[in-house]
């Protein structure tokens, strides 16, 4: 990337100043408190309104007037490229920050705090308005983007963030965006698109990100995914992006893929809310709320997943294909198409795959899922708890599964379907599991093996129980504490549940000590 004469010379100017001092701290010409002070660092402006491209820059009254102008600048340790707040921008922005752990380098706004905040558009071609390359130890925060275009373009994005040929890109924090309006495809195999797009690759060095931070965004009808990422997937060629955090996010109205890191190692995803999602998507496409691909050590706690209506899947939890040691813990999920969770990997492909091994789901709280109103590629299938193929030692433990009645009898009222993928499940653990059911369910292994049930509850009515030495079928503190209280379960499972904003709206989240207390009076 150029950088303009200016910022070089600017940059010269600083060393030099910086020069002078200690060699006069040094002479004792110099009082002692103006050689330790900190240099000021420098600020970068954008009005494009009140602003011109032939100005410094450097403040308010001398700001740029262009994206383009802005994106000549790396950015180096300790400064900041602000831009007005309540303008509309058009074009893209580049940023490419070197900042340290002391001095991060900061891309988001200035001017009055009552005004919107900056408005990024991306151009009609654009495959992203927003691009963070190559950098580190920066913030972006408190921008508007969108991308829309005159028509859907496949991976067409918000907000990329790339790391290629660069090695290791540490501690970049994305903080209250607001990504809307990405016309991307609605096809997976096409491209799909995004509200932010995660890319790390190399052909001379391979790249990762460490300590990447995406929090308290705001993801607004973007087709097809929210955030998804593009990474290092085959075990042949393992570099996972490490210690990733997704957290406070709010996610309406994008009807495919919530959450899905890809080709990553210790990812935390929590406090996140994906709800009203439109039932757009082609009858080919399969899209879940939130779930790892490829990854390792995956944690996924205290989210909240409602209205999910992909015409396959549309599970709020996933855990997914060539993954292991995953968490799903504390989480929420309401009125999706699909169940609360699906546990899944085929066993044909294994040359880059280690297979799905060792997963926990626990402590979640499932209410009226499982209301698909039309047939999948299989038909009517949206079972509460849905193993696909070859998966290893999964345990499923201490989760409640309320599963009202449903709107039309054609609707899938499967409790647990373990099938195939290529494969069949082996080693799989259900223990101190609420199973409710409104009206008759059943429990369908399959061919898979070394199911082992211990002390689940099996509330209402079953075709065929499974083979649980302690089963109970029924449960006097759950008929007082949640049943009384309406037998659809919501106002009885809610005293689990503490609120907790986001992104400026309450909402409702699995409170640990609550459910951990409630399972515990049922020893």
């Amino acid at each position: 990337m150029k950088k303009n004469i200016f910022h070089t010379t600017h940059r010269k100017i600083a060393l030099a100043t910086t020069l002078l001092l200690i060699v006069s701290c040094i002479g004792g010409g110099v009082h002692l408190t103006s050689c330790t002070s900190t240099p000021v660092a420098t600020a970068y402006y954008i009005d494009p309104v009140e602003g011109n491209d032939a100005n410094s820059g450097r403040s308010p009254q001398e700001a740029w007037r262009t994206l383009e102008k802005a994106s000549t600048v790396s950015l180096i340790p300790g400064e900041q490229l602000l831009l007005k707040r309540g303008a509309t921008l058009n074009g893209q922005l580049e940023i490419n920050a070197q900042g340290t752990a002391a001095q991060p380098v900061t891309v988001g706004a200035y001017g009055d705090s009552q005004l919107p905040k900056p408005c990024i558009v991306g151009d009609d071609t654009s495959l992203y308005a927003v691009r963070v390359f190559n950098s580190e130890y920066v913030t972006v925060r408190d921008l508007e983007i969108v991308n829309t275009g005159k028509q859907p373009l496949p991976r067409r994005t918000g907000l990329k963030i790339e790391c290629r040929d660069y090695g290791v890109s540490r501690n970049i924090r994305i903080d209250g965006l607001t990504i809307r309006d990405v016309n991307g495809s609605p096809v997976k195999e096409l491209g799909g698109g995004s509200g932010i797009y995660i890319v790390n690759e190399g052909e001379k060095i391979r790249s990762r990100f460490d300590s990447l931070v995406i929090e308290n965004c705001h993801i607004l009808r973007c087709t097809r995914n929210a955030l998804i990422w593009a990474g290092y997937y085959d075990r042949r060629n393992w570099f996972p992006s490490k210690h990733t955090v997704v957290r406070g996010n709010l996610i309406e109205e994008v009807p495919g893929d919530g959450i899905v890191p890809i080709g990553c190692d210790s990812t935390l995803i929590e406090y996140n809310v994906m709800r009203n999602c439109p039932d757009v998507l082609p009858m080919t496409e399969a899209a879940a709320g939130f779930w790892p691909w490829s990854c390792d050590n995956t944690t996924i706690q205290f989210n909240h997943v409602s209205g999910h209506k992909a015409p396959w899947d549309a599970q709020a939890y996933d855990c997914d294909y060539n993954c292991t040691n995953t968490v799903i813990q504390y989480n929420y999920s309401h009125d999706n198409y699909g169940g609360l969770v699906l546990v899944c990997d085929s066993g044909k492909e294994r040359t880059y795959s280690l297979g799905n091994k060792n997963s926990t789901v626990r402590y979640n709280v499932s209410i009226g899922d499982g209301i698909r109103p039309k047939p999948t590629r299989q038909g009517m299938f949206s079972p509460g708890i849905h193993i696909a193929g070859r998966v290893e030692d999964t345990r499923i433990e201490c989760n409640i599964v309320h599963a009202n009645a449903k709107p039309a009898a054609d609707i899938d009222r499967s409790m647990i379907v373990s099938d195939s993928w290529d494969g069949y499940a082996d080693r799989t653990t259900f223990s101190r599991n609420i199973f409710y059911t409104a009206e008759p369910s059943r429990f369908d292994l399959t061919q898979s093996t070394g199911n082992e049930f211990s002390g689940n509850w099996y509330l209402g009515t079953y075709t065929a129980l499974p083979d649980d030495p302690k089963a109970k079928t029924s449960c006097p503190l759950y008929e007082e504490q949640v049943l009384s209280a309406g037998r659809d379960g919501y106002r009885g499972l809610e005293k689990l549940m503490t609120p907790r904003n986001v992104c400026g709206t309450s909402f409702l989240f699995i409170d640990k000590e609550r459910i951990k207390a409630f399972f515990d009076k049922l020893n």
